[in-house]
């Protein structure tokens, strides 16, 4: 079975345009919370907002038996990467996003933690003629280069794609791009995080996806979620795409994924503990389902031309519809 961790920003106070969501949480208030979710053993914590004392998280994932499946960086929120940072055309708001992400990789060892991963939201853009796209990936490539050098067989660095939000673009909007970039950089030690959300929002198949990044040098770490393909909704996993969702813990499984499933998944007006044990309970449900058919079964159905009798399969077996 699959091993869960949560975002635990998730578990506090959250908020968007028009509302504030749950109760303000302490960062022991969050792992206590994160330790109590049925199928969870992990955390993916947010540096440095978040979390920025190596000693006292440790002391409370030791605590509450938490593992961290990934320390996350945020380069975003500060005033001068209003802009971007990683892409900045300055110089030195350049440098102090890549210390963001060397910051967040000197925690992460002090800690344990086996990853870090990176979303760069806030480099990107909106408008035509509004920045020369050469440059930004030139920038972008010198910045990932740095972030990624230091400390790459410490603790490597994973980067998140999202097609939008900060900006109306963002500099890696598909995993295509993420892989263009982790090829043109050749740290072997760096890799993907691919957010099912983020995946089918940008227009994906995310089981291609896993399988285009199983087949290439680099590595893949899993956020989960759901949505309905028009924005990132971050809703509990199968609750819009649940077919998409099936065939995707197939290829996980079949790929031998072992790290966490790590759920961000925002709780705006559900029950907190609940949405996230959807997320676990959902998904080794599926995968004990799979087991239980067995490969052959699927080798043979994948490699039959005949659709529609893969399609009876699927309402017989995967959805259990009988007459």
């Amino acid at each position: 079975m699959f091993r869960f961790a949560v975002i635990t920003t998730f578990l506090g106070q959250s908020k968007d345009r028009f509302h504030v969501y749950n109760k303000e949480a302490s960062l022991e208030q969050k792992f206590k919370m994160a330790s109590e979710l049925p199928g969870y053993d992990g955390v993916e914590i947010v540096h440095p907002y978040e979390v920025n004392d190596p000693s006292e998280t440790k002391r409370l994932l030791e605590k509450y038996g938490l593992s961290v499946s990934a320390v996350n960086v945020n380069v975003k929120a500060e005033p001068e990467f209003i802009d971007g940072g990683l892409t900045s055309a300055d110089p030195g708001i350049r440098a102090r996003a890549v210390q963001f992400i060397k910051d967040g990789k000197d925690f992460a060892v002090a800690i344990g933690a086996p990853r870090i991963t990176c979303c760069p939201l806030g480099d990107g853009f909106e408008f035509v003629f509004q920045k020369e796209y050469r440059a930004l990936w030139r920038r972008l490539c010198d910045t990932m280069a740095e972030a990624g050098d230091y400390l790459r067989d410490e603790v490597p660095l994973f980067i998140e794609y999202k097609p939008k939000e900060t900006r109306r673009v963002t500099v890696l909007p598909r995993a295509a791009d993420v892989l263009l970039l982790l090829h043109e950089l050749k740290i072997a030690s760096m890799g993907v995080t691919v957010d099912y959300g983020h995946s089918i929002y940008a227009g994906e198949h995310p089981s291609m996806i896993l399988c285009q990044i199983e087949d290439s040098p680099f590595d893949y770490y899993v956020h989960v979620n759901d949505n309905d393909k028009t924005w990132d909704w971050d809703y509990f996993c199968g609750s819009h795409t649940l077919l998409d969702y099936i065939e995707f813990v197939y290829y996980l499984g079949k790929h031998g994924y072992d790290k966490h499933l790590t759920s961000d998944t925002h709780p705006t007006r559900w029950d907190m503990r609940e949405m996230f044990a959807i997320n676990s309970r959902l998904t080794n449900r599926i995968r004990k389902l799979i087991d239980s058919i067995g490969s052959e079964e699927f080798d043979k159905i994948i490699s039959n031309p005949d659709y529609m009798a893969t399609w009876r399969f699927v309402e017989e077996r995967l959805l259990r519809l009988a007459d």
